[in-house]
């Protein structure tokens, strides 16, 4: 195996483990950062491929800008280091079949489609030409998949603030916890009265 493919599988590898992570993971604020460490692994891919740009782009506009908005979104809306519920069964069993179902869609297209070599295609990787096959409308242009994309980030933005977001019951059950603490807490009448005789004798 040579290194180029090792370094490849490395990669992949890395990607695939914190995308688990990032889905598995029951504490909000631990998925975000393995959410970060995985499109960092995507970038890195994306270097390793010698798309400098779009691994710039990957960095500049996901990692730095959607997953560090995440997370502010988490600390502004909820704690994070409590963990979230269990999902259901019948969600469990959806979400394996979604997956099941990318991998074997992934898998058909990988299948048919026919690889050509190394160094037999020619790989035009200049600013110019992402910029029109990203917006074009013919039948190579990727403006569909361009738009799906922002679909799915907005989806996935509304979902992270929904999760996020307190439950009236959770709000009911911290203002109980407020007021027990405030009541348990000593006025100062109470430490006065505490203090010990000597001294109460000495401020009088």
């Amino acid at each position: 195996m040579s290194p180029s493919a090792i370094i490849f599988y490395a990669i992949s590898a890395f990607i695939l483990s914190m995308g688990l992570l990032a889905v598995t993971s029951r504490k909000i604020f631990r998925s975000a950062i393995w959410l970060l460490l995985t499109l960092v692994g995507i970038a890195g891919l994306y270097f390793w491929m010698q798309v400098e740009f779009i691994a710039a782009v990957q960095i500049i506009v996901y990692v730095g800008g959607i997953v560090v908005l995440i997370i502010f979104s988490i600390f502004l809306t909820q704690k994070s280091g409590t963990e979230m519920p269990r999902p259901i069964m019948k969600r469990t069993i959806f979400s394996v079949l979604a997956a099941l179902f990318g991998f074997v869609f992934s898998y058909n297209l990988i299948a048919h489609y026919e690889f050509l070599p190394a160094g037999t295609q020619p790989f035009n990787a200049s600013i110019s030409v992402v910029g029109e096959q990203m917006l074009s409308t013919t039948a190579h242009g990727y403006i569909l998949p361009f738009e799906v994309v922002s679909m799915l980030l907005l989806s996935a933005m509304i979902g992270c603030i929904v999760i996020a977001m307190k439950t009236p019951e959770q709000k009911a059950a911290e203002g109980q916890i407020i007021s027990i603490e405030n009541k348990k807490s000593p006025g100062p009448t109470e430490i006065i009265t505490t203090l010990p005789e000597p001294l109460l004798t000495e401020e009088a």
